[in-house]
């Protein structure tokens, strides 16, 4: 019997021999997502706004984003001064990675902290699209505080949910860890380096300072569901995702 110490660098040796049999990564595969988003979808109007300044530093130079304030307005409800339509509001964001993925996209729940939310809790929601198809969402609620002054030392606080999934070249999921596996899968069985794009959509619900009567919890997630019903059958390519 060969003592453990020659056994072992031949079990290595055989390991390491394996990668020559792995297929070699080529460019890499883009996300099904579609990152330019039209000035209007249904009665949404779609505000772009810049990226801050905190995820241009902390995430890779090659990481694309679409950002935009989503409009719509409240059927029956007008400000009497300006005589206006008082709207609904969604904050969408769409985060797609560069080359490396680590630096490029993370789990909401990492730096919605930073951003002011404590996050109460999480569940998985189903969203059924008109056309078949369906996307698994990662449902949060949380309670965010927005500074009132310079000094930061008064909070506004906002009850608010938020839905988030990840969209790859051929594979939805809401799940980090689902989607990490699934990439190292890829990357190992297909050779194939793919692009994910993290999508989240918000809103506050409560009361929210721009509308007179409180917006309930039920309220807020109907019109975020479908809004977001709508993004995905518009704004994903389901010829690239398999039934």
């Amino acid at each position: 019997m060969k003592p453990t110490y020659l056994i072992l660098p031949l079990l290595l040796g055989g390991l390491l021999s394996t990668v020559h049999l792995l297929p070699e990564a080529g460019e890499m595969a883009e996300s099904a997502v579609k990152m330019d988003l039209p000035p209007k979808a249904g009665n949404w109007e779609m505000r772009p706004i810049p990226v801050t300044a905190l995820e241009q530093a902390i995430l890779a130079a090659d990481t694309r984003f679409s950002k935009a304030i989503c409009l719509s307005p409240r059927e029956g409800e007008f400000d009497l001064a300006t005589g206006m339509s008082i709207p609904d509001r969604v904050d969408l964001s769409i985060v797609l990675s560069g080359h490396d993925l680590n630096n490029s996209i993370h789990r909401p729940e990492r730096c919605m902290p930073s951003q002011g939310h404590a996050i109460g809790s999480s569940s998985n929601v189903r969203l059924d699209l008109p056309n078949g198809r369906h996307i698994s969402a990662r449902r949060l609620l949380s309670v965010q505080s927005i500074p009132t002054n310079q000094e930061h030392t008064e909070y506004a606080n906002f009850n608010c949910v938020t839905y988030y999934f990840f969209v790859g070249h051929h594979r939805i999921t809401q799940d980090h860890v689902v989607r990490t596996l699934w990439d190292m899968k890829d990357r190992l069985v297909l050779g194939m380096d793919q692009r994910w794009a993290y999508v989240s959509a918000s809103m506050w619900y409560g009361k929210v300072p721009w509308i007179e009567n409180e917006v309930t919890l039920e309220e807020a997630d109907e019109k975020l569901q479908t809004f977001l019903k709508q993004f995905g059958e518009e704004q994903i390519d389901w010829d690239m995702i398999p039934m």
